[in-house]
């Protein structure tokens, strides 16, 4: 009830979330804190209208993801901006005390970069913390630090509470505070101190997780559909090995329902991709032109797109990135219908509400879920249905079990003890939805528990490959086909949701005999897919034009320094007198006959000056004539040229851009440019980092890097 909601020890619960992540938590925090004689006012950190921190009096928790190459996500750009003003005084938030938790991958640089940046301004705006901020990693399962931080949190709460300075807030609350004590079996965990981890003193000391424990995306071989053989004592999905099948189990509570669902028969409407909801301005436009970049025989395919965007107030800059809409696989959106057992229903109309008797707190509508579409669209083009399931979701899949093996092993999956099981068959794994409710046949979830727990479909960032003033009205971007193995309970090769689905809408464009294509003038009309712009763009040409430019982007890495290069070409044709700094290019691929992404046009920019070094590494190839240490990768390159590029970084204020691969590349070139500045300017290696930090504050050190 309200009153027992105020005489409780209130909190402020913030999130700031980009995928789903942080809200889950911050709801998971929230449903907790009533069992620790706690109330939490949970708000989304963009609700700034439902809460004010210059005159909050009780203790603030925040949960914050990170988004992009380290930017805070996108509910949190007013946020930041606001507390990021320069006239507010030192002491702005003297009077407040909270406690941080940040998400995020350490396969890149600035790990828990979101979280990071608003901690260290709350800091300088004079907030202290009443408990240590915990930095999760994505990379190794959030759960590892998430679990203990929010166990820990309670005792630090109550330790504010009752100290001198919580004292005001509590006596109100002494006496309710005392009898929940009387009826809860309090728990006492130690507070947990966790660390924050230096970003550039960790990059060289992280490993990597073993590939074959990961499974990985590149695919050389295997059937489709073939079953995987399995011993029947070793653990797989849908079975465990003691000691964890012979463990009394911690599981979490059952996420409360909250959402009414009602499937009403409509009349036959036109559904578009318009229909999906975006905070940003959203673009249809048709494909102008298809190109496959890579031979037949290359591992990986890479496909050219370009879009005409004449018609549109879309723009751009060489560098920026955009997002394509994209839908789910139609395939896995029937068997999903048809394994709900809702195919004849799929053109039903779907209708929310909230639930008049729901326990969960702060209960809202799903804001990516529109009223009155149909169930095929929302399972096409709202929700993530490859999403992992969260342990709230296995959880909730338990109550709707009926075979008693199988809803252990639900447990199992869900629980404490079974996190290493949950890593390795569902996480590591990357099993959806669909994936578990084939393993476990005797689940049978109703629609309502989908739409409450799987997050929006987000749209695909892809970096432009192309500058406007070389192709007006055009906007160019390339990719792989993403191609993986899934082992469930078959093995099964899977292709990425959106550069599979964009495969298949350009396929009848390409000619891949002769590796080049264009819309003709025909009678069907262009394929059309849908954009919107990113509001986080900042990979860009120096403003300086005379300031040297190093550029490493192997593979689809390249795709921005095209961009840049095609830019460069027309801005020196328009200012013949201009002064223009020198142009590095680093690139790499397997095969210099098979993968060598715009050959002919950076021999062409070379030759003309534009790009004045052009330095590629084949690392499938064998070595050309008697080479003791052949260049196989971008890295092997820089450091084969370290005293150009440490002249350029240290003496010349060049910029250098890195784009690409987060998991290997990216930290390895990070490695080699502290090796090389180390070396070349004489210093230690924790010189050597401070002065490539001074680079990435300066913004001379830029990354676009995806993992």
């Amino acid at each position: 009830c309200s009153t027992c909601r105020e005489v409780m020890r209130r909190f402020l619960l913030l999130y700031a979330t980009q995928k789903g992540q942080a809200k889950a938590i911050a709801e998971e925090i929230s449903e907790k804190a009533f069992a620790h004689g706690f109330s939490a006012d949970l708000h989304c950190i963009s609700e700034s209208d439902k809460y004010d921190l210059k005159t909050e009096t009780a203790p603030l928790v925040v949960v914050v993801s990170t988004t992009g190459t380290g930017d805070p996500p996108d509910t949190a750009r007013k946020f930041v901006k606001a507390i990021q003003d320069k006239a507010l005084p030192g002491d702005f938030l003297a009077h407040l005390r909270y406690g941080l938790l940040g998400l995020g991958d350490s396969e890149y640089t600035y790990f828990c970069n979101g979280g990071k940046i608003i901690d260290k301004r709350l800091q300088e705006l004079g907030a202290r913390h009443f408990y240590d901020t915990g930095h999760a990693d994505d990379c190794v399962g959030l759960e590892l630090v998430v679990e203990p931080w929010v166990d820990g949190l309670w005792a630090a709460l109550t330790k504010h509470f009752t100290s001198s300075r919580g004292k005001a807030e509590r006596i109100g609350a002494l006496r309710v505070a005392l009898d929940a004590s009387r009826r809860m079996d309090p728990l006492k965990p130690e507070l947990l101190h966790i660390e924050s981890q230096v970003e550039l003193l960790r990059l060289g000391d992280l490993r990597r997780r073993d590939p074959e424990a990961r499974g990985q995306n590149a695919v050389d071989g295997g059937r489709s559909g073939a079953p995987v053989v399995e011993s029947e004592s070793e653990s797989s999905l849908t079975r465990s090995e003691p000691p964890l099948s012979q463990a009394a189990l911690s599981t979490p509570a059952a996420p409360p329902e909250y959402l009414h669902v009602r499937l009403q028969e409509c009349p036959g409407q036109e559904e578009s991709q318009a229909s999906v909801t975006s905070v940003d301005p959203i673009f249809q436009v048709p494909i102008s032109k298809a190109v496959q970049l890579t031979t037949n025989d290359a591992i990986k395919t890479t496909l050219l797109v370009e879009l005409d965007i004449s018609k549109t107030d879309f723009s751009y800059q060489p560098g920026d990135a955009f997002n394509v809409i994209c839908p789910n696989s139609d395939s896995e959106v029937q068997n999903l219908l048809q394994r709900l057992q809702l195919t004849d229903r799929r053109e039903h109309c779907v209708h929310l509400k909230i639930k008049e008797d729901t326990k969960k707190k702060g209960a809202a509508l799903p804001p990516h879920v529109p009223d009155g579409r149909s169930l095929q669209f929302i399972l096409t083009w709202c929700l993530e249905i490859r999403a992992v399931p969260k342990k709230a979701l296995l959880r909730a899949l338990v109550d709707h079990t009926s075979d008693g093996r199988e809803k252990r092993r639900l447990q199992e999956l869900c629980s404490r003890e079974g996190a290493a099981d949950y890593n390795r068959f569902v996480r590591d794994e990357r099993a959806s939805l669909l994936d578990l409710l084939l393993a476990f046949p005797s689940c049978q979830p109703p629609l309502r528990l989908l739409l409450e727990h799987l997050p929006k479909l987000q749209p695909r960032p892809y970096s432009c490959a192309s500058s406007n003033l070389s192709h007006p009205g055009k906007l160019r971007f390339i990719f792989n086909i993403v191609e993986f193995l899934s082992h469930t309970t078959k093995e099964v090769l899977r292709k990425g949701v959106c550069t599979g689905w964009l495969a298949a809408v350009v396929a009848s464009a390409l000619r891949p005999d002769v590796r080049v294509s264009c819309a003709e003038g025909g009678k069907a009309p262009a394929p059309e897919i849908s954009i919107s712009p990113r509001t986080t763009n900042f990979f860009h040409l120096p403003s300086d034009s005379s300031a040297p430019v190093i550029m490493v982007g192997p593979g689809t890495g390249i795709a921005p320094f095209i961009g840049f290069l095609q830019h460069r070409e027309k801005l020196q044709e328009q200012h013949p007198d201009g002064h223009f700094g020198a142009m590095w290019l680093f690139f790499g691929c397997r095969h210099k006959d098979r993968d060598y992404l715009f050959r002919e046009e950076l021999r062409r920019f070379h030759q003309c000056g534009v790009l004045t070094h052009l330095k590629v590494s084949f690392s499938r190839d064998a070595p050309v004539g008697e080479e003791d240490a052949p260049v196989k990768y971008v890295q092997d390159n820089i450091r084969l040229h370290s005293e150009h590029v440490a002249r350029l970084l240290l003496h010349e204020r060049g910029c250098i851009y890195v784009c690409g691969d987060a998991k290997n590349m990216a930290k390895d070139v990070n490695d080699t440019l502290v090796e090389i500045i180390s070396k070349q300017a004489g210093v230690e290696k924790l010189e050597a980092l401070k002065m490539l930090a001074t680079l990435k504050e300066e913004k001379r050190y830029l990354q676009d890097i995806w993992s």
